[in-house]
């Protein structure tokens, strides 16, 4: 197999290969048919994350199909196509595991940071963190949804019954998220980089409100605003926007300082909260709304051994919508 292996932190992975590993107890091993990029893959590289496994095979949203079956796990799974997201295992004994918040748990695995992930051809994942997806879809166009998707319906669950909601940060997940809102007939106003027309068209093309710099204020109180850029400085500028009694999510995992702003601005019963990880549970709501929903990813291809020109690509926002890996070979943006 072929993977593209992170060895120093802050440096780029290197293309190396190695024996195809083999599934243990409760494990499935799979052939990668593709692995979208996201900024916590960036987090982990640059070591904003610190307790990445190195060397590592970062990437964490993974769509493929199982090959090999460890003990334990049924058979019927092989040739079924699954997807890893970035909460690979936890531990199930943990107070947080037992009431049914495995995305707190207090011993998870994460896929692509503390286990080796999908820029690779193939996988070892644990079989009940492997969730079973669709096997006429386009793997490319559900890779995104492994996690810019699923932390971005987390995030938006937090937000409860708002009709006006602010999008900051609109990438893989605001434009997924943006359909759904868009569906259950909620407004979205759409905060990109300031001057970034390309992205606000972007944005209005998939059905937001209004769309402009989040320097900007929107032209409407805000119910809920959440932020998916790992900018501190953005969140007491949400926190103006949104009304009183309004709620501000941040659905990074990795977030800049946040500054010092006086109490008036969360004054007013004015919230903010952060979302972790994902659940098992989230996946299954999410991959059935999506189908409801009609979503559709925008995503541009790269190789296996492009990766690093993927993630720079994201670094520098020069991507609309999601990056997507290929191990097995190339295909045009979509």
């Amino acid at each position: 197999m072929q993977a593209m292996v992170l060895h120093k932190i802050g440096e780029p992975l290197i293309l190396v290969n190695r024996r195809i590993p083999e599934p243990s107890t409760g494990e499935v091993l799979i052939r990668i048919e593709a692995c979208a990029v996201c900024r916590t893959d960036l987090h982990v590289i640059d070591g904003d994350l610190t307790s990445a496994r190195l060397p590592l095979v970062p990437g964490h949203e993974i769509v493929g199909t199982v090959i090999d079956v460890g003990q334990g796990v049924d058979p019927i799974r092989m040739e079924h196509r699954v997807g890893v997201p970035w909460l690979g295992h936890t531990c199930g004994r943990c107070t947080y595991c037992q009431r049914g918040d495995e995305n707190l748990c207090d011993e998870p695995v994460f896929t692509g940071y503390t286990r080796d992930g999908g820029f690779a051809t193939h996988v070892v994942a644990d079989a009940n963190f492997s969730i079973e997806l669709d096997s006429h879809a386009d793997p490319v166009s559900l890779a995104p949804l492994l996690c810019a998707g699923l932390i971005g319906w987390r995030s938006l669950k937090k937000t409860g019954k708002a009709e006006k909601i602010g999008l900051y940060g609109f990438g893989a997940a605001a434009h997924i998220i943006t359909q759904i809102c868009t569906w259950q007939r909620r407004e979205v106003y759409a905060f990109t980089r300031p001057g970034d027309t390309p992205a606000q068209v972007f944005a209005k093309s998939l059905g937001a409100a209004w769309a402009g710099g989040s320097d900007e204020r929107p032209p409407v109180e805000l119910d809920a605003a959440i932020i998916f850029a790992p900018i501190g400085d953005i969140v007491p500028t949400a926190l103006r926007a949104v009304r009183k009694g309004g709620r501000v999510v941040c659905g990074g995992i990795h977030m800049s300082e946040i500054p010092a702003m006086p109490y008036a601005t969360i004054w007013g019963e004015r919230e903010l909260v952060s979302v972790a990880n994902l659940t098992r549970e989230d996946a299954r709501d999410f991959f059935t709304i999506t189908g409801k929903a009609g979503v559709k990813t925008t995503t541009s291809c790269y190789s296996l051994q492009a990766v690093n020109l993927a993630l720079a690509d994201l670094r520098f926002g020069r991507l609309t919508g999601a990056a997507v890996i290929l191990p097995h070979g190339n295909r045009q943006n979509s």
